[in-house]
């Protein structure tokens, strides 16, 4: 790894990315109540909450989308992948093409080297010469993923990031995903799958109309909540106990 690319990996105090009370306000409307969370290196972690709860908000601040009304966080947006809901990449340009531009705007050095590398990372090789807007959804979102992690940063976000695919796209996903976890990179995701939560993630975070409810691990939430084993009535029944 580059200089560069070990300087972005470096963790500060054992923590990739941390918020210290970021909040924001649309006028009198409160979309995000004063947060605060810390994530570590090769920790992956789910945000789950209803429709509405503040998810998208949180983690467009955290990448530096989306700027906060108040609080801090860690790290430039610079430092941090950001892989949005919506494709951030060119319909009518190639795999490579794409990867190529986005490394160059990413100011990674070799470049070239580091699209061939993601290429084989993400299994999109035999892809490479392909339009994007003749991919698959699956195959759209690998290249979506491999964008926001270009540059090798310590912290990855992504809102929904399997909401548009199938379960075997899915898996594939989760394979390339759960592989920089292994290297030591932290990921916070979004999900309405909190199966999708229990079966990967070491940790859950609860929001509910912009308010963090819970910060722990599945099996924190099951006993907190009553739920037990399962995931999804532990989080109905958290919702219920706070009044959601």
């Amino acid at each position: 790894m580059s200089e560069a690319g070990a300087a972005t990996r470096a963790t500060r105090d054992g923590v990739v990315l941390a918020a210290e009370e970021v909040s924001k306000r649309y006028g009198a409307r409160t979309a995000l109540a004063p947060t605060t969370l810390r994530i570590g290196p090769g920790e992956l972690v789910a945000l789950i909450g209803p429709n509405g709860a503040g998810k998208t908000t949180l983690l467009s601040i955290l990448a530096g989308a989306t700027p906060a009304t108040g609080g801090r966080v860690s790290r430039p947006p610079s430092e941090v992948g950001w892989v949005p809901q919506e494709p951030s990449v060119y319909r009518k340009l190639t795999v490579a093409e794409n990867l190529r531009l986005f490394a160059r705007l990413e100011k990674v050095p070799d470049p070239e080297v580091v699209v061939e590398r993601m290429l084989d990372q993400t299994g999109l090789r035999e892809r490479a010469d392909d339009e994007v807007g003749r991919l698959s959804g699956g195959n759209r979102q690998r290249v979506n993923v491999a964008v926001g992690v270009l540059a090798g940063p310590a912290i990855l976000l992504l809102d929904e990031p399997t909401a548009s695919l199938d379960p075997r796209q899915r898996e594939r996903l989760w394979d390339f995903l759960g592989a920089l976890v292994r290297d030591g990179t932290g990921i916070l995701f979004s999900t309405h799958e909190v199966s999708e939560a229990a079966r990967y993630a070491s940790r859950v975070l609860v929001l509910a109309d912009g308010a963090l409810l819970f910060d722990g691990t599945p099996e924190e939430l099951g006993r907190r909540a009553g739920g037990g084993d399962d995931l999804e009535a532990a989080f109905i029944a958290l919702l219920a106990q706070e009044g959601h």
